[in-house]
């Protein structure tokens, strides 16, 4: 056989000895004969470089380049389901599709809700093309490359044989699939214990540890982690079958990941049933599971119940009780996060709960320790808020013990010893020491360099502890005096530090609102930030702003203005502004970003629906560079209602009550010119 059959050969028999072990559990071959196999395909890839194919088995290992993630618009709207936690709930759904389809009969496909994050996959003649995340649900991250390293998802699809009389029918040319990334119980424990080890911040949950990973600038590292993919969608113009649970099981066919647990039915108590087995017998699988979802089968229906802004009205998910267990506090133990604000956390013997096992929990401030009297030694009730973060729900009193001492919350900063202080109307306890206090500091700069800050994205939380220990930073403004040879390590990593330089330098441009927002004056949010540019300007307008104008903000009052006189009467911090200044970051609203025109002053907008040619954020963004103020709900003071496609029925309906306008995405588009 010469080596471009053998190629040809090695693919489709790797492919075949993917989905058997990764989809179906039943492995026909050792791992060594599968590395012996893969290490040949290798080989001869490289001897035949003119036989590079990007869905080759081999490229399942990754890569180690950086990778930015492109924007992607979704060919069809990925929308969120509505969620339901009690039976009543679920009556009224059913009754509500029955009502929606005049009383003809249909039946329901009962699946689980897996926890993880959705993607969408398409697949153009048998091949996978493209990956994409939910995003906003209209404009998702293309992670391609990560996803082909996780091998539950076939990149190359196997034609049903065409003289096999029984075989499934043949795939479409093109079309989409839907379903969740996760990652297994055994391998989040598993990598939990490495960070543990290596004294690195632990993952709160397998669905935020497969999220962090997908979004990884390195495939190599999403190949490292395991991933797993449970598909539960079948969209397209051509698809096999004309109901839901029967097209997933002819993608099953197809090489694709179902789950075994999916069920049709027909009545409520069988609904019932399959809720009550499953809520029990999740507990057995490999991954992480929060509900069930229950969709109409019959495409047909589907479209005659349609959607409403946000959801289909023909799914509905129903969100398990959260677990509840009860184990021993043994002690409290303080964080400090990057405000200042001091978290009690309690400490406790180990103790499975969700799948994973828990031994610390949020405390959240004094008032919520004194509100359950908690003593060391006590019995606690911990339940996991919707499925994830563990908390304190309850205190067995018959079992403490009777030389059990009262949890007395610390007067001192646990960090740096600075005594505490309580601001007016606030429930926590805050250190003040916020320019000599290292939790604080390190978190200040990864606030600066987050998105909605500087958008610094080729810097981490890991990168900033490992710079603010060996001394590169100790604040803010030390990023900018950051060159390539100080973080080039021993000269291998050239093209990263480049980036990170180069990161550092484009956000100089950002502008002043965003400025504002990411020096991290504490209380001062992203829209409060928005105000007090729009407002003063200028950084020396603000630095120099008495208590009464800044309360004469709409939106600022007494605590946040008494913050940023603070901020602004601190040496350190006047001297890291005018380093700032300096380094050439905006330090005054330019007029592209300050308004655009007049013509929507004085007007209260509120967004509904879905756009074709522009997002949501940038709807927002247009108003208020147009003079217009968005708000979240409808009311008489509301100007118009800026509609897209699936408006929610129960805005329209008090917009008519209101007679507030209603307004295309043409008509504002033209609206403001």
């Amino acid at each position: 056989m010469d080596e471009i059959k053998r190629i040809e050969q090695l693919r489709k028999e790797l492919h075949e000895h993917n989905y058997k072990y990764y989809v179906l559990n039943q492995p026909t071959i050792g791992d060594q004969e599968f590395d012996f196999m893969m290490h040949e395909l290798q080989d001869l890839e490289a001897k035949h470089p003119e036989m590079a194919d990007p869905n080759s088995p081999t490229q399942r290992v990754g890569s180690d380049l950086n990778a930015e993630f492109k924007q992607v618009e979704h060919k069809y709207p990925m929308l969120s389901l509505a969620n339901t936690y009690n039976e009543q709930d679920v009556a009224d759904w059913y009754e509500s599709v029955k009502k929606g389809l005049a009383g003809e009969d249909f039946e329901v496909c009962c699946e689980m809700k897996y926890d993880g994050l959705s993607i969408s996959l398409t697949y153009v003649d048998g091949k996978l093309t493209q990956a994409v995340t939910r995003g906003d649900g209209v404009h998702g991250d293309d992670v391609t490359a990560n996803v082909k390293t996780i091998r539950s998802i076939p990149l190359v699809l196997t034609p049903p044989a065409s003289d096999d009389l029984f075989a499934a029918p043949a795939y479409p040319r093109e079309f989409e699939i839907r379903g969740e990334i996760l990652m297994p119980w055994n391998v989040f424990e598993r990598l939990n214990k490495e960070r543990e080890e290596a004294e690195e911040p632990l993952f709160a949950n397998p669905r935020n540890a497969a999220s962090g990973t997908l979004k990884s600038q390195k495939s190599s590292l999403v190949a490292s982690r395991q991933l797993d993919a449970y598909l539960y969608y079948l969209l397209g113009e051509e698809l096999p079958a004309e109901g839901h649970y029967e097209n997933l099981e002819v993608a099953r066919s197809w090489g694709f990941k179902i789950s075994e647990g999916m069920k049709k039915v027909k009545t409520l108590q069988e609904i019932y049933d399959f809720i009550n087995y499953w809520d029990t017998e999740r507990k057995n699988l490999p991954v992480a599971t929060d509900g069930i979802v229950l969709k109409v089968n019959s495409l047909r229906q589907q479209r005659a119940l349609g959607f409403t802004a946000k959801s289909p009205r023909w799914a509905i998910a129903y969100k398990f009780k959260a677990e509840r267990v009860c184990t021993r506090l043994n002690e409290v133990t303080y964080q400090v996060g990057r405000t200042g604000a001091i978290t009690p956390v309690a400490n406790m013997d180990p103790v499975q709960l969700a799948g994973t096992t828990v031994k610390r929990a949020t405390l959240n401030n004094e008032d919520f320790i004194k509100s359950f009297d908690l003593h060391i030694g006590d019995y606690v009730y911990v339940e996991k808020g919707g499925e994830i973060i563990p908390k304190i729900v309850g205190v067995d009193i018959d079992q403490r013990p009777i030389i059990a001492q009262p949890v007395e919350f610390i007067k001192r900063c646990p960090e740096c010893g600075t005594p505490l202080v309580r601001y007016e109307g606030e429930a926590a306890w805050y250190c003040p020491n916020d320019t000599g206090c290292p939790p604080q500091i390190k978190g200040r700069i990864e606030h600066f360099i987050a998105r909605k800050a500087m958008n610094i994205d080729s810097l981490g939380p890991e990168t900033v502890d490992d710079y603010y220990r060996h001394g590169l930073i100790h604040n803010i403004a030390d990023l900018y005096d950051i060159d390539v040879q100080q973080i080039n390590g021993d000269g291998s990593r050239t093209k990263s530090a480049q980036r990170i330089v180069n990161g550092i330098a484009a956000s100089k441009e950002v502008p002043f609102e965003r400025v504002v927002f990411a020096l991290g004056i504490r209380f001062v949010g992203e829209t409060s930030a928005k105000l007090l540019a729009r407002h003063f300007k200028n950084i020396d307008a603000l630095m120099n702003a008495g208590i009464e104008e800044l309360q004469e903000i709409e939106g600022i009052g007494e605590v946040m203005a008494k913050s940023i006189i603070t901020y602004f009467h601190t040496e350190e911090n006047l001297k890291i502004i005018e380093r700032l200044r300096n380094y050439g970051l905006q330090m005054e609203l330019s007029t592209v970003n300050s308004q655009l025109s007049t013509k929507l002053e004085g007007q209260s907008i509120v967004i509904s629906g879905v756009f074709a040619h522009h997002s949501r954020d940038e709807y927002k963004a247009i108003i208020e560079q147009n003079g217009g103020k968005n708000v979240g709900s409808i009311s008489s003071k509301t100007s118009f209602i800026l509609a897209g496609e699936n408006m929610g029925p129960s805005k329209l309906q008090k917009a008519e009550k209101l007679g507030i306008k209603i307004v295309s995405e043409e008509e504002f588009l033209e609206m403001i010119g």
